[in-house]
C-alpha cells in the first residue's frame, strides 16, 4: 500500500463547477473551492452539510449544549458534559437524537434528562435532522465517505460523488530530521516573513510542544498568525486562573509557584526567593496576593476579576462574559467552583476573537485541507494518530479508514510540503504516526529508516539583537577551583558554566546546613554561652529562619530535629575539643555568622571556618573545623556515606555519576602545609542518629566517617610489617590462619616480586596475575587446601579494602595533576577558545545533580 495522491483543489473545482451545490466534509475545502468560483452564484456553492442546514457559521455545538444543560437542569457539570458528548456523538452516527437509548448502558435518567433538554435546543444537529436538499438541485459530494451518517441524511435521492483522490500514488517528500523542537521552529522561521505569512501554513499537534514554540517564535519575530490559540492561552486569562488556584493552595504556596502571575502583571521578584513560602515572604509588592488568598472564601468570581484587573491594569471582558454565560459570576470562589471552571475550560473550545491573517496554524487531528502554497508539517509522530471514540455505535474499522483518508489528504496540502521531524528525543526513538505503517511499504521503526535528510540547526536571528561594541579585555588564567565547583564541572562543564551565569533560588537544605555550621562555629568560639535552655532558644531561632521554606504542620517536628542536631554537635565538641595550639592564626573570620550577630559576640577562632586559596596546588575552599594540624572536620546535615563511598566518588580515572572531591581536595591542601604526615578528614553527620536519640540509644561514632591519607604509596603501606600483622590478627578467619603459618619475610618477598594491580574491583583483583600468584605462593608455603585458597581471597579483599577506603601519596599526586589539567581547560573555555561541553571526564552527566537542566540540550543538540 502507498499514499494515494489527492486531487488538487483546481482539479476538484473543475469536476464540480457545473453543479448547483457542492457538499464537502470540512469548511477549509469549501472556502478553497469557492475562491475559484468564476461565475455569479446565487446562494451557497461549496459548503459543508452542517452550515447548509444551519444557515449560519459552524460553531461548537457541544459547548452550547453544555451551557444550556447546566442552566436548565440540575445535572452536575461533569454529568452534563458526559451526556452532551455521548448524545451528540450517537446522534451524528445514528441520525436521531434518541438512538443512544437503544444501548442499555446509556439508557439512564441522566441521559433521558439531557435528551429532553437538548431536543428543545436550536442546534446544528437538530437542523441537520430536519433538513433535506431539494430534489431538483444538482448536487456533487466531495469525499462522501468523510461525511457522518447525519450529514449524509440531507442528500437528495440522486447526486454525484467526487473522489478527492486520484488513481496514482503520492511520492511523499523526504523527512527532514532535526535535533530538537527548537531546531524545527528555527527552520520554519527561516522561510517566513511578515510579508509572506499569508502563503504559509503550519500543521502540528496542538497539544505538543510545537504549539507554544511556534506561537512564541512568530510573536517574537512580529509575524502575524491565526489558529491554534485557546482561551486559556491568553496570558491574562492564564494568570487570573493561577491567582485563583494559588489562593486555594493555602499558606504553603511558594513564591516560584506564582512567578508567571507576578511576571504577567509586572512584578519582579529575585529568583533567590523562589522556594520560599508566600506566607513568610515580606514584600509590599505582593501583599495584595496574600490578602486575597487569606480571604478567598469571601470573594465571588466577579470580585476576584476586579482584584486582578486592578493589579494588572487590564480588563478581562471576555473572561467576565464567559463567567456570565456559565452563571457563576456571583458564585463564591470555592475550590469546588474553581475545579468546575477549570474542567469547563479544559473540556471546551471557548471562542475568542482574533484576526484571520498571517500564518495559518492548523491542528493535525482536526484539519484535512489547508489552502496555502507552502505547508510545514511538524512532528508527524504518534500524537498525530486520531483517538477514535470506543462507543457501541462507532464502527472502529470504518472510523479508522475515515481517519487514514483524512491523514492522506492532510499530508498533500500546498504546492510545497516540508515534513520536519525528530528522530529521537531524550535518547528514545520517535515513533512515526501509526498511519504510516498502513500507508508505506517500507519496514521502519523511526524516521531515519525512511527517506530522510538529517539537518543541522542553523541559528537564525529574528531581530538585530543587542548592540555590540568591541572591547579590549585581557584573558584571565583560572588559578584555583573549589570542591563544589570541581564537582559540578566534572559532572557537566556546561552546568558549571551556567552556574557562573544564572542565579539560583535559596535552597532549604543549604539554608538549614548553613545555620548549623554557624552554630558549630559559634560554639567553638563561645562554649560558655550555650546551656540547655540556650539550645532550646537556638532551635527556635533556626526554625524561624527556616519557616519560609517549611509547611506549618512540620514546625514541631523540625524544632525537635534542630534541638537534637544542636545537642549532637555540642556533645561531640565537648568530648573532642579542637587542639588549639598555635598552629593557625585568626584570619578575621570568613563571612557572617548568624549566631555571632544574634548573641553580639565575635567569632575569631583560628580553628573554625578557615579559608584557604593555594595557587600552587590550584585549590581553594573553607574548612569547617581544623581539629588539629593533621585532622580536618566537616559538618554535614545530610545522610552518612561510608569511607569507601567517599573514596569511590572521588575517583579521577573513572568519575562516578556523583563526583565529590571534597575530602581529596582538602587533604591535598593540608598535605601542602604538613607534608610527610598522616592526615585525616572526618565528615560529621550530626543528624545521622536522630532516630536513635529519640529512643535513647545513640552513639556519636555512628555520625562519623573518616578517611585517612597515608604519606606513602599503597604498595609500600601494604608491604609494611604492621599490615602483615593485621592479616594475621584482624582479617577474616582463613586469612588469619594461613598468614600465621608464614613469616613477614616471605610476605615481603612476594610483594617485592609482584606489583599490586591498579584495579578497585575485588573480582578483578582475585582473577588477576597478582591474585593467582599469591594463591600459588601460599599453596606452596602452607599446602594445597581449600581453606588456603579461600584465605587468599580474603587477604586480597582485605588489602583492596585498605586501598578503597583511604588515600595514598600516588592518589594525591594524581589529583594535583588532575586539578592542573582542569584549570587549563577552564582557562581555555573561560577565554572563549572552546565551548563548555555538556559531558565531562565521566562522559554522560548525571542529570539528577545538574542544577540548570532546562539550559542544557540533549545529545545531538549541543
Amino acid at each position: 500500500m502507498s499514499i494515494t495522491r489527492s486531487k488538487s483543489i483546481n482539479t476538484i473545482y473543475e469536476e464540480c463547477k457545473d453543479f448547483d451545490l457542492v457538499l464537502v466534509p470540512d469548511a477549509p475545502l469549501a472556502s478553497a473551492i469557492n475562491r475559484r468560483l468564476d461565475r455569479p452564484q446565487f446562494g451557497p456553492f461549496a459548503i459543508t452539510p452542517r452550515r447548509l442546514a444551519a444557515q449560519r457559521r459552524e460553531r461548537a455545538e457541544d459547548r452550547r449544549a453544555f451551557l444550556q444543560l447546566i442552566s436548565e437542569t440540575d445535572l452536575e457539570w461533569k454529568e452534563a458534559a458526559y451526556a452532551v458528548e455521548v448524545i451528540l456523538a450517537c446522534w451524528e452516527f445514528r441520525g436521531r437524537i434518541d438512538a443512544i437509548l437503544d444501548y442499555d448502558r446509556f439508557a439512564t435518567d441522566t441521559i433521558r434528562t439531557a435528551i429532553d433538554a437538548i431536543a428543545e435546543m436550536d442546534t446544528t444537529v437538530r437542523r441537520l435532522t430536519e433538513y433535506s436538499i431539494d430534489e431538483d438541485t444538482s448536487v456533487a459530494v466531495v469525499g462522501e465517505t468523510q461525511l457522518t451518517e447525519l450529514e449524509r441524511s440531507i442528500l437528495p435521492t440522486e447526486y454525484t460523488t467526487i473522489d478527492p483522490f486520484a488513481d496514482d500514488s503520492f511520492d511523499y517528500p523526504s523527512f527532514h530530521i532535526h535535533d530538537s523542537p527548537a531546531a524545527i521552529i528555527d527552520t520554519v522561521l527561516e522561510t517566513i516573513t511578515a510579508e509572506t505569512a499569508e502563503n504559509v501554513a503550519v500543521v502540528h499537534d496542538r497539544t505538543s510542544e510545537y504549539g507554544s514554540l511556534i506561537r512564541s517564535a512568530l510573536e517574537a519575530a512580529d509575524i502575524p498568525y491565526h489558529g491554534g490559540i485557546d482561551f486559556t492561552d491568553e496570558p491574562h486569562h492564564r494568570a487570573f486562573l493561577q491567582l485563583l488556584r494559588s489562593a486555594h493552595a493555602g499558606r504553603d504556596t511558594r513564591v516560584g509557584d506564582i512567578k508567571p502571575l507576578l511576571t504577567q502583571i509586572g512584578i519582579s521578584i529575585d529568583v533567590e526567593h523562589d522556594e520560599k513560602r508566600l506566607s513568610h515572604f515580606d514584600d509590599p509588592a505582593i501583599d495584595w496576593v496574600l490578602d486575597f488568598s487569606n480571604s478567598i472564601h469571601t470573594y465571588t468570581f466577579e470580585d476576584a476579576i476586579e482584584v486582578y484587573e486592578d493589579a494588572a491594569d487590564s480588563q478581562l471582558t471576555v473572561f467576565r462574559d464567559e463567567l456570565t454565560q456559565l452563571g457563576i459570576e456571583d458564585a463564591p470562589v470555592s475550590e469546588a467552583g474553581l475545579d468546575r471552571l477549570e474542567f469547563y475550560l479544559q473540556s471546551y473550545d471557548v471562542p475568542i476573537e482574533h484576526e484571520n491573517d498571517g500564518v495559518l496554524l492548523a491542528d493535525a487531528t482536526s484539519a484535512a485541507h489547508v489552502d496555502r502554497p507552502l505547508v510545514f508539517y511538524l512532528g508527524l509522530d504518534e500524537r498525530w494518530t486520531h483517538s477514535s471514540p470506543r462507543r457501541p455505535w462507532v464502527d472502529q474499522e470504518q472510523e479508522f479508514e475515515r481517519n487514514i483518508r483524512q491523514f492522506q489528504l492532510l499530508l498533500q496540502n500546498g504546492q510545497d510540503q516540508y515534513y520536519l521531524v525528530q528522530d529521537s528525543t531524550g535518547g528514545t526513538p520517535v515513533t512515526p504516526c501509526l498511519y504510516f505503517e498502513e500507508l508505506l511499504d517500507e519496514e521502519f521503526e523511526r524516521f531515519s529508516d525512511l527517506d530522510s535528510v538529517p539537518r543541522t540547526r542553523v541559528f537564525q536571528p529574528t531581530q538585530d539583537g543587542f548592540e555590540k561594541e568591541p572591547v579590549n579585555v585581557p584573558t584571565n588564567e583560572i588559578e584555583t577551583i573549589s570542591q563544589s565547583s570541581l564537582n559540578t564541572y566534572v559532572n557537566s562543564p556546561r552546568d558549571y558554566f551556567y552556574s557562573r551565569l544564572v542565579q539560583t533560588p535559596d535552597k532549604e537544605h543549604f539554608k538549614e546546613g548553613n545555620l548549623f555550621h554557624d552554630f558549630a562555629e559559634f560554639y567553638v568560639n563561645h562554649p560558655d554561652q550555650i546551656t540547655a535552655d540556650t539550645l532550646d532558644e537556638i532551635a527556635t531561632v533556626i526554625l524561624d529562619e527556616m519557616k519560609p521554606f517549611l509547611r506549618s504542620v512540620d514546625y514541631d517536628v523540625r524544632r525537635t530535629k534542630y534541638r537534637i542536631g544542636l545537642e549532637t554537635i555540642t556533645d561531640y565538641l565537648d568530648t573532642n575539643p579542637p587542639q588549639t595550639d598555635a598552629f593557625l592564626t585568626p584570619d578575621g573570620g570568613y563571612g557572617q555568622n548568624h549566631f555571632a550577630e544574634y548573641f553580639n559576640q565575635p567569632v575569631d577562632s583560628p580553628t573554625t571556618e578557615q579559608w584557604f586559596e593555594n595557587t600552587d596546588v590550584g585549590v581553594k575552599g573553607k574548612i569547617d573545623l581544623v581539629h588539629s594540624p593533621t585532622q580536618l572536620l566537616d559538618y554535614k546535615s545530610g545522610s552518612k556515606k561510608s569511607a569507601k563511598d567517599v573514596v569511590k566518588n572521588s575517583d579521577i580515572r573513572s568519575p562516578t555519576d556523583k563526583p565529590n572531591f571534597q575530602a581529596l581536595l582538602y587533604l591535598t591542601q593540608q598535605r601542602s602545609e604538613h607534608p610527610d604526615q598522616q592526615l585525616q578528614f572526618t565528615f560529621f553527620h550530626f543528624l545521622e542518629t536522630l532516630d536513635d536519640v529519640i529512643i535513647g540509644d545513640s552513639n556519636i561514632d555512628d555520625c562519623l566517617t573518616t578517611v585517612t591519607y597515608y604519606p606513602t604509596t599503597h604498595a609500600e603501606y601494604i608491604g609494611s610489617e604492621a599490615i602483615f600483622t593485621e592479616l594475621q590478627e584482624e582479617a577474616y578467619g582463613d586469612c588469619k590462619k594461613i598468614f600465621s603459618k608464614i613469616d613477614y619475610e616471605t610476605y615481603q618477598a612476594f610483594l617485592d616480586e609482584h606489583d599490586f594491580p591498579t584495579t578497585r574491583d575485588k573480582n578483578e583483583l582475585i582473577e588477576s596475575e597478582f591474585g593467582h600468584a599469591l594463591t600459588d605462593r601460599m599453596v606452596d608455603a602452607v599446602g594445597n587446601y581449600k581453606y588456603v585458597k579461600n584465605g587468599c581471597k580474603q587477604a586480597l579483599k582485605y588489602l583492596l579494602g585498605i586501598r578503597n577506603q583511604n588515600y595514598f601519596a600516588e592518589d594525591l599526586d594524581a589529583f594535583e595533576t588532575f586539578i592542573q589539567d582542569r584549570l587549563t581547560e577552564l582557562t581555555d573555555r573561560h577565554n572563549g577558545e572552546e565551548r563548555f561541553p555538556v559531558e565531562g571526564p565521566g562522559e554522560e552527566p548525571n542529570y539528577r545533580y545538574v542544577d540548570h537542566r532546562d539550559c542544557i540540550l540533549e545529545e545531538g543538540s549541543r
